[in-house]
């Protein structure tokens, strides 16, 4: 083993520059440099023309995915020509500089590729916390140091001093290099496999031939076996005996059945209902006192969009256990109703029509179904008189379409003349007389016993 890696990687480099060849490895790297930003730009133009030509365009985060990962490509190209001269030069010259500039373009590669998988799984609406930007930075920081004790020939000897280093586990002891390389191996397995279930879970919410329960079942599913295989992979690789874990199974069982109980019914109610299909992404459903659009159907819960923008997380257990109705389940066709008053002179076969027509007009009420009045009963004050109709879009809500019907029902009373009545009542105060008769002749004298 060198005993001074970074002396000796000085020494090659005072000695390479005090040669001709230097000259020649610079221009290699710069024109392998130049050859690869030219091949990625052409392939970038390239994919974007065929993305325009293509009957259903990309969407811009489609073709920002694209851009990101196309960005990967350039230091890979570069490194693997900087192989390809190295291979040729050192026949002839040292190639000191090419041995360090082609560790530096993987160490560019794999950042970029690092960045590109967080962000796959992290941030896929674009959204970056500074949590993540925190995490790409350390990330950046483990990859530079390690490449930078790989040049510098120190690796190994970092490798050997971890290894001297023993940790007590039980009966057993463990050096700090392998807990290391096991919680690596862990997570860029982890990782990996939750990219994989998000490439999965895109390309499988795209086919429109399968149900969307299904859909998301079969994305459910492979992300979970997808993220299990990593995990024991991950074991196996760091050389753990799988059958540990079924000492850990039994006490997981024991957790399960004292403690989460309620996390297990609810994980299971959410597969039940995305395979028997009785609530689909999009339905507009009523659970308890929450009402609105299923946007999400997880694991654990299920969110629901109201009309006002609130979104509510339901326990899948709520949607198992207790009632929902469900206004698009076989049918999206939804009945509504007002009501309004009209004078008892008003005619009643003649305004009938008339209402209905309105309502008709309004462009969210159903065509096929078309609105009927009828009189409900002769109130207090006036004949009342109700209107129902369809809508097909409950998703959308129903206040407005409602507003729209009362108002096209207003323009129309009006423009008949049709009376809307609204209570008159005579108040009395008790102990007091009654006022005199309004009609009462001018000069005519009060009764008797009475004030003015």
């Amino acid at each position: 083993m060198n005993e001074t890696p970074l002396l000796n990687l000085i020494t090659d480099f005072v000695d390479d520059f005090r040669q001709p060849a230097i000259l020649w490895q610079a221009l290699v790297i710069v024109a392998c440099l130049a050859l690869s930003w030219l091949l990625v730009r052409q392939l970038r133009a390239f994919l974007h023309q065929r993305a325009e030509a293509a009957a259903v365009p990309a969407t811009p985060e489609t073709l920002q995915r694209t851009d990101s990962f196309i960005r990967i490509l350039t230091p890979v190209l570069a490194a693997m020509l900087l192989g390809i001269a190295q291979h040729f030069l050192a026949k002839f010259q040292s190639v000191n500089l090419l041995s360090i500039a082609i560790p530096l373009c993987t160490s560019m590669a794999l950042v970029r590729f690092g960045f590109y998988v967080l962000r796959r799984i992290f941030a896929r609406h674009g959204d970056i916390s500074p949590t993540m930007l925190l995490l790409e930075k350390i990330f950046t920081v483990v990859v530079w140091a390690g490449m930078a004790l790989y040049i510098t020939g120190l690796w190994p000897d970092l490798h050997a001093f971890l290894e001297g280093i023993v940790v007590p586990l039980g009966r057993n002891k463990v050096s700090v290099a392998a807990i290391l390389q096991a919680a690596i191996s862990v997570a860029v397995l982890l990782v990996l496999a939750m990219w994989a279930g998000t490439s999965l879970d895109e390309r499988l919410m795209k086919m429109q031939g399968l149900h969307t329960s299904l859909r998301v079942v079969l994305s459910r599913m492979g992300r979970a076996v997808l993220i299990l295989v990593s995990v024991l992979v991950s074991l196996s690789l760091v050389g753990i005996d799988l059958t540990v874990l079924s000492v850990f199974g039994g006490a997981f069982g024991v957790a399960l059945g004292f403690g989460l109980q309620k996390i297990a019914a609810n994980f299971v109610s959410g597969f039940i209902i995305l395979l028997d299909r009785s609530l689909t992404i999009g339905d507009m459903i009523t659970v308890g006192q929450f009402t609105g659009k299923v946007t999400q159907i997880n694991t654990r819960y299920t969110v629901l969009l109201g009309g006002d923008g609130v979104e509510s997380i339901v326990p899948n257990e709520m949607l198992i256990s207790g009632g929902v109705q469900n206004m698009s389940l076989s049918n999206r066709m939804v009945w509504l109703s007002t009501a309004v008053s009209v004078g008892y002179e008003t005619d009643i076969d003649a305004i009938f029509p008339l209402l209905e027509a309105a309502t008709a007009k309004v462009p969210r009420v159903s065509q096929s179904n078309p609105p009927s009045a009828t009189l409900v009963r002769f109130g207090a004050d006036g004949l009342d008189v109700q209107i129902g109709f369809w809508i097909a879009d409950p998703e959308n809500g129903t206040g407005g379409v409602k507003s729209n019907v009362n108002r096209a029902i207003w323009r129309t009373l009006q423009e008949h003349k049709v009376t809307v009545p609204f209570p008159q009542r005579e108040l009395r105060i008790v102990g007091t007389p009654p006022a005199p008769l309004a009609g009462a002749a001018e000069g005519e004298s009060a009764p008797s016993g009475t004030q003015p």
